[in-house]
């Protein structure tokens, strides 16, 4: 039904409160400041790539995977399903390396160059769970870190072996029944020009229908510059993709985005391939004007957000960054962000392959600060939709809208959420439908919001909810005999290295977990760290750490107590460790994000280990004592009162095989 307000009515209104819009006809609406735009079919611009996000570059949806049903299939719905949440259109993955790549690792499908297993991980369970819900997805792919085996001599990402791991990796795609639609580089690490255009060339002849992004990096369009001035180059990038075009942080991110001459000039794709690093909630200020302001301001066509969800426990250093927030898979608990219904105010209204209108997307009032709009035209040339975000305003404003060109002139569903608000219910709301007068109609627009205002239907806002959160109850204890080989333990989070189940060697029957990265990594950042994996819950007080383990090689084992805050990576953590080698010395640590990293507390040897023999290891913690035994007898204790509460780890040093069984925590 169409509202009509008049001049006085609305003016009142607005005195003494402020509904989401006003609707007005051929009478006009008052407001500060009032934008007319038309709306042509015959008018054109770019071709929308698509909004997405990104799973991976971090471990960040490690979680989800032991999330038990039904609330592990209603958080997928509400980030894949179209019409019930963000109804993403791209879904970007990370190819694991058996390296940490912020909040975690992710295991490679070649640890070494005689290894494959199409099967490990998580990431094609999700791109299927995806594929399921939206058979219409897009999937791309990109590498933080590899196996140190494709480095070769100079240990460096660039290489022909890396072209096969990555061909590789798209054939166990294929094994998933899964088509990827885009593949990258090397995340944040610039471009070896030869490399692409070899890279390129594989593709063409493997996979011709994988489009190579360039460069995935976060230092503008240096990737643009190289490309105008090679033409080779040039020509093996498909998609010119860069980070945090929009700015990174701050309460300014968002309000304008990099643009480049040369990067127009190529007449390619230009994407945000990695935008976000925001809360849940709170980033929906940025994503708003993000997605709009990218296109306005550098022609922008495609935005993926980093991380698609928070599904980590809480001590990790982005544990409410994504969509959502589930990290809690024992309690089924799981929380939908404001940021998720920000996505979904373009990706339930557009499709990739629509077209944007340049002459119907700019600034209202001609001010940044007033807010932004842009609209795109369906391929059929009837239905369109704008998006308008008023994050900035500071008062209502008019915009009027001019149908022609063949577009629809019926009735326009208009969507709403209050960004500014700290309610649910206020998010992404259907409050008004518009019958347009002679092709014409205005909306008055308050501060503080995004709009989606679109002649389509089906949108919706899903209704589930998580379960109540609690702790990880104790005791906890995992045998491993239950899982798959290949597969990872539940609720083990690897922070550094690749931690799997496997056949137990050493005489003893059953599956074990075993650290497999036998060979230093070619890392993201920070150099090669200790691998080592989480599990359990921050609020973890008095326990004892048990587990069985065996050494294969020379060096030591750990485990670790009241795991906490992570900083950057995992050698920047506040725990607990014991450490045992092979050769019997021991020490307990303390390990902090401060200097010094790492305090010894006490330390001694024992008998030795050996290599290839079963022994119990334990590290309790009760008040500020901390004891280390082995095979039953005490090794050592400290006293210390850093550190209250936190999860358990195990860990090794560097380029060993090391395998643990009978895991408990009591």
């Amino acid at each position: 039904m169409t509202h009509v307000f008049r001049r006085v009515a609305l003016a009142a209104a607005l005195l003494v409160g402020a509904p989401a819009v006003f609707v007005a006809g051929t009478t006009g609406a008052w407001a500060a400041t009032a934008t007319t735009i038309t709306v042509d079919g015959t008018k054109g611009g770019r071709i929308f790539d698509g909004v997405g996000a990104i799973s991976g570059g971090g471990g960040n949806s490690r979680l989800l995977f032991d999330y038990p049903e039904p609330q592990r299939s209603q958080i997928l719905d509400y980030l894949f399903k179209p019409g019930y949440g963000a109804a993403l259109q791209i879904l970007k993955v990370e190819i694991g390396g058996d390296t940490n790549s912020t909040d975690g690792a992710e295991p490679s499908h070649m640890h070494s160059a005689t290894d494959l297993n199409c099967d490990r991980g998580y990431e094609w369970w999700l791109m299927a769970q995806a594929k399921a819900r939206n058979p219409g997805i897009k999937l791309a792919a990109l590498s933080w870190g590899a196996p140190g085996w494709v480095g070769g001599a100079s240990h460096t990402f660039w290489t022909a072996d890396t072209i096969k791991y990555l061909i590789k990796w798209l054939d166990c795609a294929t094994s998933h029944h899964l088509t990827i639609d885009y593949l990258g580089g090397w995340n944040e690490k610039g471009f070896d020009k030869s490399w692409y255009e070899d890279f390129h060339a594989a593709l063409a002849a493997n996979y011709p229908e994988v489009k190579l992004v360039g460069d995935d990096g976060n230092k503008g369009w240096l990737v643009a510059d190289a490309m105008a001035a090679d033409p080779a180059f040039a020509k093996a990038v498909d998609v010119l993709g860069i980070h945090y075009s929009c700015g990174y942080t701050g309460t300014d991110k968002g309000k304008s985005c990099v643009d480049s001459a040369n990067a127009r000039g190529t007449g390619k794709p230009l994407w945000a391939s990695e935008t976000g690093s925001q809360d849940f909630n709170t980033g929906a200020f940025a994503t708003a004007r993000s997605f709009n302001r990218g296109y306005i301001d550098a022609r922008m066509t495609g935005y993926l957000n980093w991380p698609l969800v928070a599904a980590i426990t809480p001590n990790l250093r982005f544990a409410k960054v994504g969509l959502m927030v589930a990290s809690q898979p024992w309690a089924g608990s799981y929380s939908v962000g404001r940021l998720s219904w920000a996505i979904a105010h373009t990706a339930q209204f557009t499709a990739p392959g629509w077209r944007y209108q340049d002459s119907a997307s700019g600034y209202l009032g001609g001010k940044r600060d007033n807010g932004s709009y842009v609209t795109l035209r369906s391929p059929n040339g009837k239905d369109y939709s704008t998006i308008v975000e008023t994050i900035d305003a500071t008062a209502a404003q008019t915009l009027t809208v001019n149908v022609a060109g063949g577009l629809s002139a019926g009735t326009v569903h208009v969507w709403a959420t209050n960004v500014a608000s700290t309610t649910g219910a206020d998010d992404f709301q259907h409050v008004s439908d518009v019958t347009p007068v002679g092709g014409k109609y205005t909306l008055t627009l308050q501060p503080g919001f995004q709009y989606s205002i679109t002649t389509t239907t089906g949108q919706g806002k899903g209704s589930a909810k998580g379960s109540a959160a609690h702790g990880l109850a104790l005791p906890y204890a995992d045998s491993y005999d239950g899982y798959a080989v290949g597969t990872e333990a539940r609720y083990l989070a690897d922070m550094d290295g690749a931690f799997e189940i496997v056949n137990c060697g050493g005489g003893r029957t059953g599956r074990c977990v075993r650290q497999m990265a036998a060979q230093a990594p070619i890392v993201w950042r920070n150099g090669a760290r200790d691998p080592s994996a989480l599990l359990g819950d921050t609020g973890w007080t008095d326990y004892t750490l048990k587990v069985d383990v065996l050494l294969q090689h020379s060096g030591y084992v750990e485990l670790q107590a009241r795991v906490g805050t992570q900083a950057h990576d995992p050698s920047q953590v506040n725990a607990y460790f014991l450490r045992v080698a092979n050769t019997g010395a021991w020490s307990i640590v303390k390990s902090s994000t401060g200097t010094p990293k790492l305090t010894t507390l006490a330390s001694g040897t024992a008998k030795a280990l050996g290599t290839n023999a079963w022994h119990t290891l334990a590290l309790a913690v009760k008040g500020t004592t901390i004891t280390g035994t082995l095979d039953g007898a005490k090794l050592g204790s400290a006293s210390d009162a850093s550190y209250a509460t936190g999860q358990v780890g195990i860990a090794t040093s560097q380029t060993i095989n090391v395998q643990f069984d009978d895991f408990s925590v009591s």
